[in-house]
């Protein structure tokens, strides 16, 4: 198995285990300071990663250039900004229609590094990164939407407007990382994606933590009073991302984001088997079309 594929998997898989432990921080924290934690907590734990990585595998850390961090912040930013507009999106009573819409990003990279950088692909990887966006649309949106035409008439509404402004901004967000690695000049893909980690969590939590002392400052406290909880989201978040940012230094942003769509998969097994939720027909199909998709992106990647 490709080192990036592998990485991917593993990060969908820690991004699903952040979410559910999020979770327990929704009564306990603000939107924004249960953002803040991912990256607060998450630097140390990037820092422990860089050293662990350097003490087992050896080299040296790269001389950042002045390109390198402008990607670094606009990596950083896309993604508050993206996180910021799927919460959006919730507010306006659209969870399941955000999130379909925002699943959209792998396709959203595909044509944005199609433009910004020639990027292209085989057919049949295209057609891998269609059917798996699609299998997870259908799961988002089976049962809410009777037909293909009703499909298209909700992308107006501001959930599923939001959704797609979400995807778009993840998909910026995941070039500009790819871009920010590729500006390192050391030997080591891996490590350099774990210095661009430590670097951009440090950006995040400047900026979104700057806005919280603005705007929220009775969450700050909150924010350091549930480190228990909030140290494990930003390690398994800083763990995530590391695997994350390994696949966009090693393979083309499109095909590791169609893989990461295994995440939902991951979502519904936590769901049968964690909580004990029956699953229905409509799930079982489009994890096979998410199956489907990934498949058809490694042959035709």
């Amino acid at each position: 198995m490709p080192l990036w594929v592998a990485a991917t998997v593993i990060a969908a898989l820690f991004q699903t285990w952040r979410t559910a432990l999020q979770q327990r921080l929704r009564g306990q924290l603000s939107v924004n300071a249960a953002a803040v934690v991912r990256y607060l907590y998450g630097v140390p734990v990037g820092l422990l990663l860089v050293g662990l990585y350097m003490l087992i595998f050896g080299g040296a850390l790269s001389t950042p250039t002045a390109m390198f961090f402008v990607y670094a912040a606009l990596g950083g930013l896309g993604q508050i900004i993206g996180t910021n507009l799927l919460i959006m999106s919730f507010a306006h009573r659209g969870f399941a229609v955000g999130t379909a819409y925002a699943k959209t990003e792998a396709v959203q990279a595909a044509f944005l590094a199609l433009l910004l950088l020639g990027e292209n692909f085989a057919p049949l990887a295209w057609a891998g990164i269609a059917v798996s966006v699609g299998g997870t649309l259908y799961l988002s949106l089976a049962g809410r939407v009777g037909s293909f035409g009703e499909m298209l008439r909700a992308t107006v509404q501001p959930a599923a407007l939001c959704g797609l402004g979400a995807g778009f901004a993840f998909a910026l967000c995941a070039l500009a990382i790819r871009a920010a690695t590729q500006e390192l000049q050391g030997p080591d893909v891996v490590l350099r994606a774990l210095e661009t980690l430590v670097v951009i969590n440090t950006m995040q939590t400047i900026m979104q933590g700057g806005w919280l002392v603005l705007r929220e400052p009775a969450s700050v406290r909150a924010v350091f009073s549930t480190w228990r909880s909030s140290a494990q989201v930003g390690a398994l978040s800083a763990c995530g991302s590391a695997c994350w940012f390994t696949g966009f230094a090693l393979a083309p942003v499109a095909l590791v984001r169609a893989i990461g769509q295994v995440e939902i998969l991951f979502t519904l097994l936590f769901s049968k088997f964690f909580l004990k939720e029956k699953m229905k027909r409509s799930d079982i199909i489009g994890a096979l079309a998410v199956v489907a998709g990934v498949v058809l992106v490694l042959i035709g990647r």
